[in-house]
C-alpha cells in the first residue's frame, strides 16, 4: 500500500475521507471534499484503490506488472493531493493507494470518520442504473454521511435543499442540514412532500369538498412545530419552506436546481432495504442536480440510543 501524508497521519471521526479513480468525477469529488474539509479544519484522505489480482489469477502476476500498478496508483493519489492542495492550500492532507474493492475500503473507513465523499459518472441511461456500483455501494452501507458529487459544477453560493418527513428521522436529517448551513454561512431551503389523507367521514363527498387550503394549512402548521427549535437553536440560518404535494423524488430533483447542496435521509431495515436505499434517495443519486448528502437516520438512532 502507498502512502503519502501532509500533516496528521492519524483518523479521526471528525475526518472526511474521499474516493478517486483518477477519472474527470473522481477530480471533482477531491476538490468538493478539500473545500469542506478546509470549512471543517479537519483532515482529508484521498484514496484511491486498485486490483491487479484478478489478471494475475489469468495470465500469472509478474513483479514488473505488479510495480507498474502501484506506480500508477500512486500517480493518481499524487495528483489528488494537488488538486486538493490548489482548493485548499492549507488542510491536512494524507493519501493512500490501496489494494482491494473501493467500496469495501470506504465502508470500512465509514466506521471512523464523520462523511466520506465519491464521485458520480454520470453516463447513459442503462448505465445509471447501476450507478457504476462504488457510489451506490458506498451510499447505501456506509456508517456515516456520504455525499455523492454530481450536477452542477459551481455551486458555492447556492443555499442547502434539505428533504424531510413529521417523523423523528425527519428531525435527525433537519440537525444535519442545518448544522452544514451554519458551516456555510447559507440559506437553508426545506423540502416537504405530502398527499393530503381525506377523513373516513367525507363518505360519497368529492374530495373537493374538502378546501385544499385547510389540508394544507394543517400540514404546514405541523411542518413549522418540527421546524420551531432548529430556528431558535440556529437563528443565523435563514429558512424558507416548500410545501409541495408533488412526489418527493420529482420534488427534490427541482430543489437541486438551485441548491449548492441537497440533503436527504435514508432509513435501512436490512439488507434488502438498504440495498435498495429507498427510491427517492436512489433517484436523486441519479438525477439530482447539485452534490447529495445521504445521512443514514438509523445508523444514527442507533447511535443515539448508544450514548443513554
Amino acid at each position: 500500500m502507498g502512502n503519502t501524508a501532509e500533516g496528521s497521519t492519524s483518523m479521526a471521526r471528525t475526518d472526511i475521507v474521499v474516493g478517486t479513480d483518477g477519472t474527470m468525477a473522481g477530480a471533482a469529488a477531491v476538490r468538493w471534499a478539500a473545500a469542506e474539509a478546509a470549512r471543517r479544519n479537519v483532515l482529508l484522505r484521498i484514496v484511491h484503490c486498485f486490483d491487479w489480482d484478478h489478471d494475475s489469477y489469468r495470465h500469472g502476476c509478474s513483479s514488473d506488472s505488479a510495480r507498474a500498478a502501484q506506480a500508477m496508483a500512486d500517480a493518481v493519489t499524487t495528483a489528488a493531493l494537488h488538486q486538493a492542495r490548489a482548493v485548499a492550500p492549507g488542510i491536512w492532507l494524507e493519501a493512500d493507494a490501496m489494494i482491494g474493492d473501493p467500496a469495501s475500503h470506504l465502508i470500512e473507513l465509514s466506521d471512523a470518520v464523520a462523511l466520506v465523499v465519491v464521485g458520480s459518472r454520470e453516463r447513459g441511461d442503462l448505465a445509471a442504473l447501476i450507478l457504476g456500483s462504488v457510489s451506490r455501494r458506498v451510499a447505501v452501507h456506509a456508517s456515516c454521511p456520504v455525499t455523492v458529487v454530481r450536477g452542477r459544477r459551481d455551486v458555492r453560493e447556492a443555499p442547502i435543499a434539505v428533504g424531510v418527513d413529521l417523523s423523528p428521522r425527519g428531525e435527525m436529517v433537519l440537525q444535519r442540514a442545518y448544522e452544514l448551513a451554519e458551516l456555510r454561512g447559507c440559506d437553508l431551503r426545506v423540502v416537504h412532500s405530502y398527499t393530503p389523507v381525506i377523513s373516513p367521514w367525507v363518505g360519497t363527498m368529492s374530495t373537493t369538498a374538502v378546501p385544499a387550503r385547510l389540508l394544507d394549512e394543517a400540514e404546514e402548521d405541523r411542518l413549522h412545530a418540527l421546524l420551531a427549535p432548529w430556528q431558535d437553536k440556529y437563528p443565523q440560518v435563514g429558512t424558507t419552506v416548500c410545501l409541495t404535494r408533488r412526489p418527493p423524488a420529482s420534488a427534490l430533483t427541482l430543489a437541486s436546481k438551485r441548491a449548492g447542496l441537497l440533503v436527504v435521509g435514508s432509513h435501512g431495515h436490512g439488507a434488502v432495504s438498504g440495498t435498495l436505499l429507498g427510491s427517492t434517495s436512489l433517484h436523486l443519486l441519479h438525477h439530482a442536480d447539485c452534490p447529495v448528502t445521504v445521512v443514514h437516520t438509523r445508523v444514527a438512532q442507533l447511535q443515539e440510543g448508544s450514548r443513554r
